[in-house]
């Protein structure tokens, strides 16, 4: 990198888009996602200033991005993805700063922040699901990204994944939290024979669920990193070669994402499916 190039990226060098759909079988789609950006800069309300003539430059502090996917019938798992994919911005947006200007002193400051509003969300999930009088299951896998420079926090609860692509290898950095896979990390189950038992699918991590065990993970990505988040109604279908295919040849998010939706669908659509796609552009010289 020259010493020119900016130290992180500009909100010109990110690339990213998202997509959800009901699929093939589902009535309705109980799937939710949020992608945008936490940044620093001013607000500009009413100037003389020509709208041409820009005042400041907005400082991109962060991406943001997460993938939902709720669990249950009579719109209980609709309503608890919505619920948290609301909760954890409003969450974020309102402790960001603080721990951005602490986190240098205190690295942990964004595993607290993340875990913390994690189970604020579920513990508001359990409540409703007591107090609900038509006994609807409010409960949603949660799967949040929140890229700083040049490291990254991944929040995961339950089995929505996310994916990391760079120089030509597709990394699984998220870890499913399913009965299938407690059996594999227990040993009584090979990973291959897991995924095709009717456990593949039984959580156990969920927000609002009996159980909630939020996991944050810390990483590095650097320019030309693609991350994919999603919900298992992608990866029911597709597989991760095909989708590091897919990744290896992309021109945009918009297109990696309407074709990994579309092979998907291809494939029978047997779920809700969501996905988000984001890369980082190296400026040029």
């Amino acid at each position: 990198m020259t010493d020119d190039l900016p130290l992180k990226p500009r909100n010109s060098d990110i690339d990213a888009w998202g997509v959800s759909h009901t699929g093939k079988v589902r009535k309705e789609n109980q799937d939710h996602f949020f992608c945008g950006s936490m940044s620093r800069g001013v607000v500009v309300d009413i100037t003389s200033i020509p709208e041409g003539e820009r005042l400041v430059d907005e400082e991109r502090l962060a991406s943001f991005a997460m993938v939902a996917d709720g669990v249950g019938s009579g719109g209980g798992g609709e309503e608890a993805a919505r619920t948290a994919v609301q909760g954890l911005v409003e969450k974020v947006a309102q402790t960001f700063h603080e721990a951005y200007t602490t986190s240098a002193a205190e690295p942990e400051a964004f595993t607290k922040l993340l875990t913390d509003a994690a189970m604020e969300c579920h513990e508001r999930l359990m409540d409703r699901t007591e107090h609900d009088p038509e006994h609807k299951r409010y409960a949603t896998t949660l799967t949040l990204f929140l890229g700083l420079w040049p490291h990254a926090y991944l929040l995961q609860v339950g089995d929505s994944r996310c994916y990391v692509f760079h120089n030509g290898e597709l990394t699984q950095i998220s870890r499913d939290q399913t009965m299938a896979q407690a059996l594999v990390d227990q040993g009584v189950l090979t990973q291959s024979r897991a995924e095709g038992t009717r456990w593949a699918h039984v959580l156990s991590s969920a927000i609002g669920g009996q159980q909630a065990e939020p996991v944050v993970t810390r990483f590095v990505r650097d320019w030309g990193t693609i991350v994919l988040l999603c919900s298992d109604g992608l990866t029911k279908h597709v597989s991760d070669e095909r989708i590091k295919e897919l990744a290896s040849t992309m021109t945009s998010s918009r297109q990696l994402c309407e074709d990994l939706l579309q092979e998907a669908l291809d494939d029978g659509g047997s779920d809700n499916i969501t996905l988000i796609v984001g890369r980082t552009i190296k400026p040029q010289d």
